[in-house]
């Protein structure tokens, strides 16, 4: 089982950025979907963003891409999501998942939370207007 530990969230003012920073322990071997989903108050789950370790392909939401980046570093067993011109939709508790696959030319995937196995505790990013 992957254990994932997020860090980064906090308070930040509108227009401004946050990098989050998921640690994903026992991804050395095999390949995996890392994605991250935020949850804000009395809605459901949804993908954010997600990359896969075999080939680093990316994928975004809509409402977040071109604001949003994806990364990874493979030495560290880190993926990053950087945020910039933060809004008040944005303000959730964002979480890091990650999903055991073979390699394939698909996507990741970022509509189905049940997708992913392995969930972190979450951290909270909350954007003041």
């Amino acid at each position: 089982q992957v254990q994932l530990v997020e860090s980064g969230g906090g308070l930040v003012q509108a227009g401004g950025s946050l990098r989050l920073s998921c640690v994903a322990s026992s991804i050395t071997f095999g390949y995996y979907n890392i994605a991250w989903f935020r949850q804000a108050p009395g809605k459901e789950r949804e993908g954010v963003s997600c990359i896969s370790t075999s080939d680093s392909r990316t994928n975004y939401a809509h409402s977040v891409k071109g604001r949003f980046t994806i990364s990874r570093d493979q030495a560290k067993n880190t993926v990053y999501l950087h945020m910039n011109n933060l809004g008040s939709e944005d303000t959730a508790v964002y979480y890091c998942a990650a999903q055991s696959v073979f390699p394939s030319n698909e996507p990741c995937p970022l509509v189905r939370p049940n997708d992913y196995a392995s969930w972190g505790q979450g951290t909270q990013v909350t954007v003041s207007s």
